[in-house]
């Protein structure tokens, strides 16, 4: 197995183009998994912590250019504010050790959909979008468009993850994770959720409970529909009991998960339809808020 350590992002890209094959490494919380239990077996590995960028983020007139190797430790203390619902996912992903090296990054390459950050990259609104590159050019992947399978993604073999771009949050956010024990865990389901109330607007995202992360569209429809048409927005007033209850159900109907060694396909479902009503109500409860401060 090679070992490739290019110092700039030029560098990177360039033996990227040479050896297409070449598995990616900045955090290495899931590659070196699956080295050690001879899960895969790349020809190369291409390590990118030389290539200070990716590293780094900014804010561009309201939206986050977040490095590929900005460890989820950073998204907690330095962008919990901008991006609340990523960070409240960075929050439940495995071990502050774990955490101090794992990136969002190594998340959308692997495109598990038990990513934790999946869910809060969906929620946090169609505008998301994945900067991939290679030596033929630049391309913004439109987050709903990154996944394509289990553990896929769209990324041409000479392609790498620049950064993600995600608007700075102009509403609530929330992030619910469902796992056997309170830490260290993969996620036996998740869901987020954001309001956009600047667009009148909701997003979700839904976690390990399909064979890739997905929004709950119909569910994203009724609620814009019902916040709208009965001017909720404006006013702030409590929501209904029927209305919590229908999200929830039209939530758990946009999963289609399988029975495995961490739940069952009906656990998931319940569990979905509870993540949603109490997130719903977490966010709601936290606008209203919002709309009587400012008065």
């Amino acid at each position: 197995m090679e070992f490739l350590r290019p110092a700039t992002w030029e560098e990177a890209l360039a033996a990227k183009a040479e050896h297409p094959t070449a598995l990616p490494i900045a955090g290495g919380t899931d590659v070196m998994v699956e080295l050690n239990f001879d899960v895969r077996r790349p020809s190369a590995l291409l390590d990118l912590n030389r290539v200070a960028e990716l590293a780094a983020w900014s804010d561009d007139n309201g939206v986050v250019r977040l490095g590929a190797a900005v460890p989820y430790a950073r998204i907690i203390t330095e962008l919990s504010g901008p991006l609340p619902g990523l960070a409240l996912a960075s929050r439940t992903v495995g071990s502050p050790q774990i955490r101090n090296r794992g990136t969002v990054g190594g998340n959308l390459g692997a495109a598990s959909p038990a990513g934790d950050a999946h869910p809060a990259l969906l929620a946090a609104g169609r505008d998301v979008f994945v900067e991939a590159a290679s030596v033929r050019g630049t391309r913004l992947i439109p987050i709903d468009e990154f996944y394509v399978g289990v553990k896929r993604n769209v990324l041409a073999a000479d392609e790498l993850i620049r950064s993600v771009r995600v608007p700075v949050a102009d509403g609530p956010q929330q992030f619910s994770k469902i796992g056997t024990r309170n830490a260290m865990v993969i996620a036996v389901c998740a869901f987020g959720l954001a309001l956009h109330p600047r667009g009148a607007t909701v997003g979700t995202g839904i976690g390990s409970a399909a064979p890739t992360p997905r929004r709950a569209a119909e569910a994203e429809e009724y609620l814009q529909d019902v916040l709208a048409g009965r001017g909720l927005w404006e006013s702030g007033e409590p929501l209904d009991s029927e209305v919590v209850r229908r999200f929830g159900e039209l939530v758990k109907d946009a999963a289609s998960p399988i029975d495995d060694v961490r739940g069952t396909a009906d656990y998931r479902r319940h569990a979905l339809a509870v993540m949603a009503r109490r997130t719903l109500t977490w966010t709601w409860n936290d606008y209203r808020e919002q709309i009587r401060s400012a008065a």
